[in-house]
């Protein structure tokens, strides 16, 4: 998260607004403690292996103030574990629990990578056209305007095109929904003489070559979806993805959740925690998704599972299949990004070594992860409604390895049990 984005979140006048956010929340940073357990098992865990977790969760989150979050283990393709901690809101009468909803950040673009894949399985679109037969404004690199730029590497984030700072933070909106609309936002981006056009808003390579992290291209690419399927993104996902998921407490702006189950958000910052307005974003596509952990496990579970969950199928096989394969080989790896770095699916990436697929997401008062193992077998989803920096920042990773550690000996647990059944049978 940008120090930039938590300015602007607290406003210039940050001291008073420390003061009055420290009397309503400064206990939170010491009372934050499990308030939802939902323990879900296809094995029962131990109780002494469950309660040590949560104390361990509980402990880190106390340490550095983080408010509430959600978890959520995965094995074998099914939820085992499920609990939420903390609170949703700065006066501690709500709790954080896996139905509570908030921003998830960059998962989002996971979410627009089904949505473009199911315009892709549907003949509406082709990931290696060129972008500008479903536009109606071209797209150009001043610096390379002979170059074809494809959903494909709008999708790896090796198109050509960046997010330039200044224009970028404006596009989000403290108070409610963005005003402006989608398309409006990127032909002034990407059009000569546009109020956003600078020849700053790409960099100096050929579409492949060169990997650079482009929020602007996966929401341009959110929009190309848009302008293919006919209907905004966030009507199309909810017909082709939620409800047949069942995510019922899912969506992309304000106006379509219920704000009462919706978590507040919080930046700890200098040893202070300060609740933050909600937030919406003109270019939501890249980071503007709403939803629980409940919800994002269906829909992870769906993505491992080849594009069905229970029955309901979001995407053909081939199509999930292509989603999540690697795009990167020896042949075609950009000259930034090297093996070691890992590789890319479509709006879907490793981290950890390339040991762990999925997407994270970070914006102001949202820390997510979104991660399975490279089998499929083992996963995580985890939510936490407060920012953190400098050393601080840590600690969310290390709950993340708690929670991963868990899921380790839940697995072992579950093939034991499996093996023991076997040799009952016998």
């Amino acid at each position: 998260m940008s120090a930039n984005l938590v300015g602007a979140a607290l406003g210039t006048d940050a001291g008073p607004a420390l003061a009055r956010a420290l009397a309503a929340v400064r206990r939170l940073a010491t009372a934050a403690a499990i308030v939802w357990s939902g323990t879900l098992h296809a094995q029962a865990p131990s109780i002494a292996a469950t309660q040590d977790i949560d104390r361990q969760i509980a402990e880190r989150m106390a340490r550095v103030g983080i408010v509430g979050l959600g978890a959520a283990i995965i094995v074998d393709r099914q939820v085992v574990w499920m609990h939420g901690f903390g609170f949703a809101d700065p006066g501690r009468t709500r709790p954080f629990t896996p139905r509570t909803v908030m921003n998830v950040g960059s998962i989002a673009k996971t979410v627009t990578g089904v949505a473009m894949m199911r315009a892709v399985q549907d003949g509406l679109l082709s990931l290696d056209e060129d972008i500008n037969r479903y536009l109606p404004f071209r797209v150009v690199n001043p610096y390379r305007p002979q170059e074809t730029i494809t959903l494909r590497h709008l999708a790896t984030h090796t198109s050509g095109i960046r997010d330039r700072w200044e224009v970028y933070a404006r596009t989000y909106h403290y108070g409610g929904d963005s005003p402006v609309p989608l398309g409006s936002f990127l032909a002034d981006y990407f059009t000569v003489g546009g109020a956003h056009y600078a020849r700053e808003n790409f960099v100096d390579a050929r579409p492949g070559t060169r990997r650079e992290y482009a929020n602007v291209g996966a929401a341009l690419a959110g929009y190309i979806v848009e302008r293919a399927v006919g209907e905004p993104l966030n009507v199309f996902t909810r017909t082709h993805v939620f409800a047949p998921l069942g995510m019922t407490n899912t969506g992309w702006l304000l106006s379509e959740v219920d704000l009462g189950n919706h978590s507040a958000l919080f930046v700890a910052h200098n040893g202070f925690i300060v609740p933050i307005p909600l937030y919406g974003g003109t270019t939501y596509p890249d980071g503007g998704l709403r939803t629980s952990v409940e919800d994002l496990s269906r829909f992870f579970i769906a993505l491992l599972r080849g594009g069905e969950y229970a029955g309901v199928r979001i995407l053909d096989e081939t199509a999930a299949r292509e989603m999540q394969r690697f795009q990167f080989t020896d042949a075609n790896r950009p000259e930034n990004f090297p093996a070691s770095d890992g590789n890319s699916g479509l709006f879907w990436r490793t981290k950890f070594r390339g040991q762990r697929v999925g997407h994270g997401g970070s914006d102001p008062g949202v820390q997510t992860e979104m991660l399975a193992d490279r089998s499929g077998t083992l996963g995580v989803v985890l939510l936490v409604n407060t920012s953190l920096s400098g050393r601080d920042a840590a600690v969310t990773s290390s709950i993340l390895d708690l929670l991963w550690r868990h899921g380790e000996s839940l697995r072992e647990a579950r093939k034991h049990e499996g093996d023991d059944l076997t040799r009952a049978r016998r």
